[in-house]
């Protein structure tokens, strides 16, 4: 295995990331977090690749949250190195996650504690092992979330349920996380992969532009007014209206043919 914290392997128009601390159940380091968005920064400027898929390496976790050793150091130097150290850092890279122009699909392999659940919160789509085992255990050591679980979390089921899950610690399985809209699925172990590779192919066969723009309109319009939203909607749209994928989706959908997608 190499000694990378954060694996990266391209399947066709896949990028397939791999958190790779399995010894640590790919707990977030410092070094993992700032891998990840450097890995996303060469993704997002490789035209080849138009989908993520994120998983965690290992057959127990997807990953168990925060490195508690790590950031306890950072705790102990006082507030400030500690938001600029952790909270900041692990903010930036969830915000990354979430408004990344190419779909991000997690695969939940296991255990998604703290930070993992964040980022399941943080990804566009998420499809879970039946193993896979969710919780906001931050409050067991004294803290809230900090990588955007007490925002994302009540965004996605609701605030009595999600403060349930924040204030108790306790742990909750794929088929409640289905239900509370953090996952969108739930398959058998054995297929996790192939899972989110056929959902990433089902979205890759289309406009890469499309999906970009339907990304941003949704991501930025869901902290915004109806109207606001509906003017974002009309600037993705007339963002779309000029390019060459416009043109030939319409064409081929005339012409009852397949689309041949440029990205352009």
């Amino acid at each position: 295995m190499s000694t990378s914290t954060v694996l990266l392997e391209k399947r066709s128009h896949v990028a397939l990331l791999t958190l790779n601390r399995p010894q640590k159940l790919n707990a977030l380091n410092y070094a993992t977090n700032d891998r990840l968005i450097e890995l996303l920064d060469q993704i997002e400027t490789d035209e080849s690749i138009q989908a993520v898929i994120l998983t965690g390496a290992g057959e127990r976790a997807f990953s168990a949250g925060g490195d508690i050793h790590e950031f306890a150091s950072s705790i102990r130097d006082g507030a400030e190195v500690a938001v600029r150290d952790f909270v900041r850092r692990g903010q930036a890279m969830t915000a990354r996650l979430e408004s990344f122009p190419k779909p991000v699909i997690a695969a939940v392999n296991g255990l998604a504690y703290g930070g993992g659940c964040e980022i399941t919160e943080a990804a566009h789509l998420a499809i879970a092992s039946e193993r896979a085992l969710f919780a906001k255990p931050e409050i067991n050591i004294g803290i809230p979330p900090t990588f955007g679980g007490t925002q994302r979390l009540p965004r996605l089921a609701g605030r009595k349920r999600a403060l349930e899950y924040l204030l108790t610690g306790d742990p909750f399985g794929p088929d409640r996380a289905c239900e509370m809209g953090i996952i969108n699925r739930v398959v058998p172990h054995e297929r996790l992969l192939d899972a989110a590779f056929e959902l990433a192919g089902r979205i890759t066969r289309h406009s890469p532009l499309a999906s970009a723009r339907i990304l941003h309109a949704v991501t930025r319009g869901l902290n915004a007014t109806i109207s606001e939203g509906l003017q974002i909607e009309s600037e993705q749209f007339a963002r779309m209206a000029t390019t060459r994928d416009v043109h030939e989706g319409l064409g081929a959908w005339i012409e009852r043919r397949t689309p041949r997608y440029e990205g352009r």
